[in-house]
């Protein structure tokens, strides 16, 4: 049983680790993009008890899964049931590159021309990471990591992908 948390800075590469780990190890795969957000404009969180409700589900429905993101109030919630964390901490400079190479991801944005209308708003979002004061913060990702008992593994650039 491998139960592996992804996390780290919007274009850090979370959602490419956690789909090649899933094919190499026949794992499930949560993004937890998918389920943070209510679906209004402009854009709001779900109350953290709906998202708390669909990650037991996700957990409870599969024995190995990657659950991924950035949302560290989230990933809390999944951390004791992992067996092992890994936080991609890569520079910002090299997080806004991936960002502007980015594939088109269907299933966050109605086309390719949805998900380009939000990347300036993307990347001022990823220069802010070390500076934030909020659970999307380099600072609460260190923490996270610190705080984890298991099996940690950091990142600081993409040879992992």
């Amino acid at each position: 049983m491998r139960r592996v948390v992804i996390f780290g800075n919007s274009g850090s590469g979370k959602s490419t680790l956690a789909k090649k780990l899933c094919q190499t190890n026949g794992l499930s795969h949560l993004d937890l993009d998918l389920i943070a957000w209510l679906p209004t404009t402009p854009v709001q969180r779900k109350p953290i008890d709906e998202s708390k409700q669909a990650i037991d589900a996700f957990i409870t429905a599969h024995s190995s899964w990657v659950i991924e993101g950035c949302y560290s109030d989230l990933l809390e919630l999944a951390l004791p049931e992992a067996t092992e964390i890994i936080f991609l901490n890569l520079p910002v400079d090299l997080c806004i590159v991936n960002a502007k190479q980015r594939p088109w991801e269907p299933q966050k944005y109605e086309s390719k021309a949805a998900q380009d209308e939000n990347l300036a708003m993307l990347i001022d979002w990823i220069a802010q990471y070390p500076i934030r004061k909020d659970v999307f913060s380099q600072a609460s990702h260190e923490a996270l990591f610190a705080s984890f008992q298991g099996k940690k593994t950091q990142f600081t650039c993409n040879r992992h992908l």
